[in-house]
């Protein structure tokens, strides 16, 4: 018994040491990556970008707003077919 709680022991330490030495590495890194970015962004700073033109969506506003007439037709005359197809029995 006493051997099975001398290698609990070592386990945790050794499981503690492993987690300690990831997260010191993994913020090394990190801080490494910011670090080298900033520089980076400094140095080769984004060209400037021209806006495109904005297009007039008039026409596109006005057919979403309302639902063309031969639209309802077709809804219309398929829900028709599909009642006369699919006689309903009561």
């Amino acid at each position: 018994m006493e051997q099975l709680n001398q290698q609990f022991i070592e386990a945790g330490t050794l499981m503690l040491a492993g987690m300690v030495f990831v997260f010191t590495f993994l913020g090394l890194l990190i801080l490494f990556i910011n670090t080298v970015l900033i520089r980076l962004a400094n140095k080769y700073p984004d060209a400037i970008v021209q806006p495109s033109p904005q297009r007039s969506t008039k026409k596109s506003q006005t057919a979403s707003d309302e639902i063309s007439p031969s639209i309802v037709a077709a809804i219309s005359a398929g829900i028709t077919r599909y009642r006369q197809q699919h006689k309903l029995t009561k």
